[in-house]
């Protein structure tokens, strides 16, 4: 079996081959050659925890596996170390042997920010210049560095319900070399993508702070009741997603479908676009939505290109069982 560390994938894994293994896996699932297993996700009665998996297989990838883990909110007060955890475990597709284990924060970080991004290739106008925020904490970061390498954007603008949290969002948009704005939520009226990124369960985004021709990518709502735009937003949007049973169960779908003003039929998955079986935005005027729900073949996607970067690197840690 392989291991590779989690102190290792810093410096092995990029956003360009994160991109890469999120969009291949996409593009698998729309067209039939992957699927996700059922989520498990439970809160565990200890340290306020979530903790679940996700798992699945890609015929293309010849990828199998689960990601474990989950979140600790006080995790970062009381032990110093994020919030977030997760290791990802790899599987011969042939034999049922384990391959690998695989540290997942620092992966799943990316992977996140990678589906984002996949969906601003893809759905926002060409021409978008300013960039919108809603929030700013720790996935913030890599959401805005990988969504600036998608379009030529000329301004950040972000909002949080911590103003004080925005230093995180103007830090990311000077190395770009672009200014940043604190705004109001109607601010964002400005923006020509925006990335929500929080815990919310109250929705924050409503239509009124969203302009004719933008692209929404909510990427921060992964659990039964959270949300961050209004269902009528939603239901105003054309909508695309990873995973349609994801979304319209766990996802920001979930409150349109609730309140019967969307279908699952309205809703399409990213991949369908990737592979060109889906147009994707048709007008400069429409509001096109991405919901990332966050699914496990993203994770094992990433995970398995870990593992040929860190064989290659010679920083692979070999163990019998």
């Amino acid at each position: 079996m392989i291991i590779v560390p989690e102190r290792e994938i810093p410096a092995l894994l990029t956003r360009e081959a994160s991109y890469k293994a999120v969009s291949d896996v996409f593009a698998a699932m729309a067209s039939g050659d992957a699927y996700n297993f059922p989520v498990v996700r439970e809160a565990i009665g200890h340290e306020d925890a979530l903790y679940g998996f996700k798992g699945g297989f890609d015929r293309v990838g010849s990828t199998l596996g689960l990601k474990a883990g989950g979140y600790w909110p006080g995790n970062l007060e009381k032990h110093g170390v994020i919030n977030h955890q997760s290791t990802v475990f790899l599987f011969d597709p042939d034999t049922g042997m384990v391959r690998a284990m695989v540290g997942g924060n620092f992966s799943t970080a990316l992977r996140t920010a990678a589906a984002s991004s996949v969906s601003i290739n893809h759905l926002a106008r060409k021409d978008a210049k300013v960039m919108g925020m809603v929030g700013a904490g720790h996935q913030a970061k890599f959401q805005l560095r990988a969504a600036l390498e998608q379009r030529s954007f000329e301004k950040v603008i972000g909002w949080n319900y911590h103003p004080e949290m925005l230093s995180n969002l103007e830090e990311v948009a000077s190395e770009a070399g672009l200014p940043f704005e604190a705004v109001e939520l109607e601010g964002l009226q400005e923006a020509d993508v925006i990335i929500s990124i929080t815990s919310s369960f109250d929705p924050i985004l409503l239509e009124n702070h969203v302009s004719p021709g933008t692209h929404i990518a909510c990427m921060g709502t992964d659990t039964k009741g959270k949300q961050e735009a209004s269902a009528e937003l939603v239901a105003k949007a054309t909508l695309f997603t990873d995973e349609v049973a994801q979304s319209i169960s766990i996802g920001e779908c979930q409150h349109a479908i609730a309140k019967g003003l969307i279908k699952e039929g309205d809703i399409s998955q990213i991949g369908a676009v990737i592979n060109g079986t889906h147009p994707g935005r048709s007008s400069d005027d429409e509001i096109t939505l991405f919901d990332g729900t966050g699914v496990g073949l993203q994770d094992l996607a990433v995970s398995a290109a870990l593992v040929d970067l860190a064989i290659e690197k010679g920083v692979a840690i070999e163990v019998d069982l």
